[in-house]
């Protein structure tokens, strides 16, 4: 593995145009405008070296963002600015990136760091606001919820009630409402806005989904008495807005 000299933090964001792409697709997409950029990467020891860059949290597909963490590894250190033009000059429309760090090359894993994921998400009003914001209350105040998730591989059961940090009104209307959430994911579980959205009793699939934000373990609320972070009671999440939203971002 070659040394890394420099570690630079990158946020970027995911438009319409490349919502579908995958994970995969889309480390192929970045380790090619990096090279095009002629950055100097450090890359893995072995037959087929890759470069070393690393994703924080695989960005689901048909999910768009512009909160996007990506870590890169260089051979020899470079001015920011310089680095964030080059690249800039090889990303695809639909990419942007938003800001560029540097930051400690002995840091933990991008991927070992990331605890909760925040989500703006648009449903059709199928309920309407007072039922939906009873299915919020009686949601936040359970301790489980059994939960059963279909793969190619057959069902999946879990309790998906830990996965969810927070769920808050952002706006409604007679067609449509705004759903904001934290949902955890980390090495335990990945919440996934759609399975909160069809356990609030939504049939259909959110019109959207849009990351607004990752976490980090060292900006993450702070454990009350278990591994997971408490889940809020569902009083604190219903204060914001119109008087249904939660009370702090």
């Amino acid at each position: 593995m070659s040394a890394s000299v420099q570690r630079i933090r990158i946020t970027f964001s995911r438009g319409e145009s490349l919502k579908y792409l995958s994970h995969l697709d889309m480390m192929r997409l970045w380790e090619r405008a990096l090279r095009r950029a002629g950055l100097p990467l450090a890359y893995s020891e072995g037959f087929t070296p890759h470069a070393r860059l690393s994703i924080a949290a695989p960005l689901p597909v048909g999910v768009t963002s512009d909160a996007e963490l990506m870590d890169v590894h260089l051979e020899r250190p470079l001015p920011l600015p310089t680095l964030s033009s080059a690249i800039k000059r090889q990303l695809p429309q639909g990419i942007k990136v938003l800001d560029a760090r540097e930051v400690v090359p002995t840091l933990p894993s991008l991927q070992s760091l990331v605890r909760l994921a925040e989500y703006k998400v648009v449903v059709t009003a199928e309920k309407s606001l007072p039922e939906t914001q009873l299915a919020l209350r009686t949601l936040l105040a359970l301790e489980s919820l059994p939960w059963q998730h279909y793969r190619d591989t057959g069902p999946r059961e879990y309790d998906l009630r830990p996965l969810i940090d927070d769920i808050w009104f952002i706006e409604w209307d007679e067609e449509r409402g705004t759903l904001g959430m934290r949902l955890h994911i980390d090495s335990e579980g990945t919440g996934r806005p759609e399975q909160v959205t069809l356990a609030l009793g939504f049939r259909e699939r959110p019109l959207s989904i849009h990351r607004t934000k990752l976490i980090l373990a060292s900006a993450a609320p702070a454990p009350r008495g278990n591994p997971r972070f408490a889940p809020r009671p569902a009083s604190s999440a219903l204060r914001r807005g119109n008087g249904y939203g939660r009370g702090s971002a």
